[in-house]
């Protein structure tokens, strides 16, 4: 069992808690994530890592209710446990894995899209922690929707945020602020990370593209076993096929088949939807492609 020790609403239906699971903490980096499942009954629930205490052992996650399961999970309160908590699943960053003297070279704009301010602030977290400031926008519908301002300013070089109403920050979509920044006020990134909705990040890496700024986006498709073996999380990723769970969750933005994705988000929620790309993608629907090691 893995117990809760924190548990807090951060808006509405966004939840976060710390869950003690020590070799997790032990080991996991930015960009990862976990499987969790509350008991024998419920699904198993991909959710990123959106912190890590190696010393106390315990990692921040942030949950959305969107069915059965999580809603359950929101309702854990701290001395609750989860029955399994399954991680560091995914590759990390990848400047995790960079030469530092390098990365301290480079200038990183941080893209959140509502719950994907989340995955976002462990990264710059990390690069602050090392010396670099990296510019963060986080988007939401309304300010009453934003999550984890506070901890994101702490750790963010400059955080500009966008709201679709215009209750906070700038009205608009974060493509805007974007814009604003590099032909408004002339800065230049050699990084964009965009984390959001898959609408979002298609069309901030629309928009980087014309301005050549090189994207990393991270997926979030529908994920089953996270192992590459379910075929659910299968993505496009230039002419090569990749699972998110295995391969991913991040990829170049500008090679990511964006409405190829969308579609089979809608397609796979239901049993029938599922059986067709089985049947329609074959041997490439799982494992099969050679490229996550499937087969072994």
């Amino acid at each position: 069992m893995y117990p809760i020790t924190k548990a807090r609403k951060l808006a509405d239906q966004i939840y976060l808690m710390d869950v003690v699971a020590k070799r997790i903490a032990k080991h996991c980096q930015p960009g990862q994530f976990i499987i969790a499942k509350i008991d024998e009954v419920g699904e198993r629930i991909p959710l990123t890592i959106c912190d890590y205490d190696r010393e106390a052992g315990t990692v921040t996650i942030v949950l959305q209710t969107i069915g059965a399961s999580t809603t359950r999970m929101a309702k854990l309160q701290e001395g609750d446990s989860f029955l399994d908590f399954v991680g560091p699943l995914g590759q990390p960053s990848e400047f995790v894995t960079e030469d530092l003297a390098e990365i301290k070279e480079k200038s990183f704009l941080f893209v959140a899209g509502g719950v994907g301010t989340a995955p976002v602030y462990p990264q710059v977290k990390w690069l602050k922690e090392r010396g670099i400031l990296a510019d963060v926008i986080v988007g939401a519908k309304t300010k009453d929707m934003l999550i984890l301002e506070e901890e994101m300013r702490a750790v963010a070089g400059n955080l500009y945020i966008a709201t679709d109403d215009g209750t906070y920050g700038t009205h608009g979509m974060v493509t805007k602020v974007i814009d604003d920044l590099i032909e408004t006020e002339g800065k230049h990134y050699d990084v964009c990370v965009a984390i959001g909705p898959m609408i979002m990040m298609k069309f901030v890496c629309k928009l980087t593209a014309e301005k050549k700024l090189p994207t990393i986006v991270s997926m979030n498709p529908i994920m089953v076993d996270g192992t590459g073996m379910c075929g659910a999380c299968r993505v496009s990723v230039g002419d090569e096929v990749k699972f998110a769970c295995v391969d991913g969750p991040e990829f170049d933005g500008h090679l990511v088949n964006f409405d190829e994705a969308m579609k089979r988000q809608q397609t796979y929620r239901t049993k029938e939807g599922a059986a067709l790309l089985r049947l329609q993608e074959g041997d490439t629907h799982h494992g099969g492609c050679g490229q996550c090691g499937g087969n072994d």
